[in-house]
């Protein structure tokens, strides 16, 4: 009998790329200079040719405009030490996103602790 895998081959290879990532930042690529970033999402083409890269960037010490473009600057760097961890047949492209969901989630947050609501004790008709 066949065992079954958890998730689709695209999903286990897009996590796989996550990880990879992370340890290219520590260990190869120093990317301090820009703040604290992580690699929040990986999404990839059924055909794993295209891997879609998701970060965010937590204490930005320079515009995220300049952050994005230094990224960017180094695909080649992150594919060249990607090919070598990663055992598919060919090393996807890297396309990097700035993942917004922690700015708007920290928004929403914001906007809902404005929220004056009353406590269920305060109400007279309870009584």
């Amino acid at each position: 009998m066949k065992q079954q895998l958890p998730y689709k081959r695209t999903d286990r290879v897009a996590h796989q790329i996550q990880q990879i990532l992370g340890e290219i930042t520590t260990r190869h690529i120093d990317l301090s200079h820009l703040g604290f970033i992580t690699f929040s999402h990986v999404q990839i083409t059924p055909d794993l040719k295209i891997a879609s890269v998701y970060y965010s960037v937590m204490e930005p010490k320079i515009e995220l405009k300049i952050v994005h473009r230094e990224i960017k600057s180094m695909i080649s760097v992150f594919r060249k030490h990607l090919g070598r961890a990663l055992e598919i047949k060919f090393t996807p492209e890297l396309r990097f996103y700035y993942d917004e969901t922690a700015e708007y989630s920290h928004r929403i947050e914001s906007l809902l602790s404005k929220i004056d609501i009353p406590d269920e004790t305060d109400d007279p008709e309870s009584v």
